[in-house]
């Protein structure tokens, strides 16, 4: 609720309407139909604006969601090996890295050290190093290697590779104009002989009789 006597306003259109009296902002709110919110409280005077603040609420929620839409949760995933792990094993051991990382995940290796393995630190350090090497292309290293009691952890992150750009669309195609028919020049027809005829015999009348 505002409760200074003055505010410094801003209409529904974004302009600026000077400073008026707390009473005549709400009086100007209320003809336009919609609600006086407050926007900065610790200017001098304070700032409200006229604006639908249902709608106002409802394109904050929106933004947040899509904010959160665009920041990846990362599940970080553990793959331990022991110094003395044989080379096969790593290989098995680098795979299920590769799985997490390619999902998504970001992948913390861990070596378990024994007894007086630790004093082999170096040993750990290098099978970190050459997983490392191998993930290179998909995998960049967040955390060095570090040691912590008999443990030696180092965190992997995946890289984010940028969208493969989208192809153009070929322009759609013209359609192919059908050539004009060309007028074939009229052909002089030969002409026709007509069926003979055989003369027809003209046979003379007999004079009458006397």
């Amino acid at each position: 609720m505002i409760r200074v006597p003055r505010v410094r306003l801003i209409g529904p259109e974004d302009e600026q309407l000077g400073v008026v009296t707390s009473d005549e902002a709400k009086r100007m709110a209320r003809d336009s139909g919609y609600d006086l919110v407050e926007i900065s409280p610790t200017a001098d005077p304070p700032v409200c604006r006229i604006m639908d603040y249902g709608k106002f609420k409802y394109e904050q929620k929106k933004k947040a969601q899509e904010s959160k839409k665009k920041q990846h949760n990362f599940t970080v995933k553990e793959v331990r090996v022991r110094p003395k792990t044989g080379a096969h094993d790593i290989e098995v051991k680098i795979k299920r890295a590769r799985t997490f990382l390619e999902a998504g995940d970001k992948v913390q290796l861990t070596v378990l050290f024994r007894g007086r393995e630790v004093v082999h630190a170096r040993i750990g350090m290098n099978i970190l190093e050459d997983i490392a090497h191998e993930l290179a292309e998909i995998a960049k290293v967040e955390r060095a290697p570090r040691m912590e009691g008999k443990r030696m952890h180092m965190i992997l992150t995946p890289i984010r590779r940028p969208a493969p750009p989208k192809k153009a669309s070929a322009p759609p195609r013209k359609p192919m104009k059908k050539p004009a028919p060309q007028e074939s020049a009229p052909q002089e027809s030969a002409p026709q002989e007509s069926a003979s005829q055989e003369p027809t015999a003209e046979t003379e009348t007999p004079p009458p009789s006397e």
